[in-house]
């Protein structure tokens, strides 16, 4: 199932952007090395980081209108 960040403030939404890239950065050097479990995490890694980024950018834009 994917992970769901609809209940997600913008903060925390901005500390799990930044834990799943250390992870996905993490995943790339063991990938270089060698010494990767599973291949396919690195391509999940990336759609929840896709799928944070999107929802940080609503957050913005929502909240960029109701300061307007």
């Amino acid at each position: 199932m994917k992970n769901s960040f609809k209940d997600l403030k913008l903060d925390e939404l901005l500390v799990k952007r930044s834990e799943l890239r250390k992870k996905y950065f993490d995943l790339r050097f063991q990938m270089v090395v060698g010494h990767v479990e599973n291949p396919l995490e690195k391509r999940n890694l990336r759609r929840q980081i896709a799928r944070i980024e999107t929802r940080i950018a609503e957050a913005q834009r929502s909240g960029a209108t109701k300061k307007a």
